[in-house]
């Protein structure tokens, strides 16, 4: 039942997705930290669950970089050489950082997408620090993100298609609060702007 609940999700946000042939997309993968649904066609997630699991964490990510999947065509280090997208972690490092190896399993192409470095380092990491200070008082934050793909979509130089935007839900104490985020410079804005339901 959750699998066909995500998958329509899915199908909601990425309305031009399903109109390609030959699209191959994952059953839900469950690692250890989150819950997956997967494009190999456009090489990124479509749909990522996790839990807040370690909100005072200080471990070093010094060092660590994203890592291939052996059974999942995903993104890879090609995709974002020389142009604007970061390697954007959907499920943020900051909420699994409680020791090295935890730290470490989040750095998976898996939990990786093109997303504009105007939104990764600015209102999607400031949401991120704010989900994980929730996390303080809350001892059960969860967060889902749709990837969305939508109208003209850019395929990069590597291969893989850049999302449109991402629609996150922050769940916790019986509400939810809803953003959605358009994949482009938005540098400077607060990440309340970004609030669609409360």
């Amino acid at each position: 039942m959750k699998y066909l609940i995500n998958l329509l999700i899915i199908l909601l946000c990425s309305q031009s997705l399903f109109g390609q042939t030959n699209t191959v997309v994952t059953d839900t993968i469950h690692t250890d930290l989150f819950d997956v649904v997967y494009s190999e066609k456009l090489q990124q997630p479509l749909w990522l669950r996790y839990k807040i699991l370690c909100p005072l964490g200080e471990s070093s990510r010094n060092g660590l970089d994203f890592r291939k999947v052996d059974s999942v065509k995903t993104s890879d280090n090609d995709d974002y050489i020389d142009n604007v997208w970061d390697k954007g972690h959907l499920a943020p490092a900051s909420a699994f950082n409680c020791d090295r190896e935890t730290l470490k399993k989040t750095f998976t192409y898996l939990n990786c997408v093109l997303q504009h470095q105007g939104l990764n380092r600015g209102p999607w990491k400031e949401l991120e620090r704010f989900e994980v200070g929730l996390s303080k008082i809350f001892n059960n934050v969860v967060v889902e993100i749709t990837v969305c793909f939508e109208g003209d979509l850019k395929i990069v130089n590597g291969g893989a298609t850049v999302p449109s935007g991402f629609k996150k839900i922050i769940k916790f104490d019986n509400k939810e609060i809803i953003f959605y985020f358009p994949n482009n410079d938005v540098s400077g804005k607060d990440w309340g702007h970004f609030k669609i339901k409360n």
